[in-house]
């Protein structure tokens, strides 16, 4: 396994080692000492969460406030995504900037989103279920999140807007200025 630095700090993709033979493949996609190395800090996760949606299906911004931030270890385990990470820590060399990575079944990359990040995405393949860990638990009052097409971010999600799907909620969040 291998983490590859981003442009924003403290966020990596992460390359597993996959050894494919006659009968499919096998990697390792967690090894909690192995991930804190690569990222150079402490990471515990304690939450599995898993997701099923179709082509368009746009999830996010979304972020975790105070002391219930979440840093996430996200991956596709089946379909395509398009993954959106957006440095929001107002103090970080990187405050306002944001990544795009594919992640795919194929490629089996994740991206490890640290606190204090929003986070989305969108499916770009007929279905796809994304997976994440995270290390705080989810806390409703705390949750938070900038709209998916916030002028200031300009995130081209891959897809034409008439072809995303949004939540109402996602639908009104408010913009990156608000924050």
């Amino acid at each position: 396994m291998k983490a590859i630095p981003t442009k924003l700090a403290q966020c990596f993709v992460i390359e597993p080692m996959v050894f494919n033979d006659s009968r499919g493949y096998f990697f390792e996609s967690f090894n909690q000492k192995t991930f804190n190395s690569l990222v150079e800090q402490s990471v515990t996760f304690v939450q599995d969460n898993e997701s099923y949606s179709t082509k368009g299906v746009l999830r996010g911004l979304h972020f975790q406030k105070g002391e219930w931030a979440q840093a996430k270890l996200v991956r596709v385990v089946k379909g395509r995504v398009l993954d959106v990470a957006v440095d929001i820590r107002k103090e970080s060399p990187t405050y306002g900037q944001h990544i795009s990575v594919e992640l795919t079944e194929d490629n089996k990359k994740q991206l490890f989103v640290p606190r204090g990040f929003a986070h989305g995405f969108v499916v770009l393949s007929d279905t796809a279920i994304f997976s994440y860990k995270c290390d705080n638990y989810y806390n409703k009052a705390s949750e938070g999140g900038i709209i998916y097409n916030d002028t200031t971010l300009n995130i081209d999600w891959k897809l034409p807007s008439n072809e995303l799907i949004i939540s109402e909620k996602d639908s009104i969040l408010p913009t990156f200025e608000t924050l």
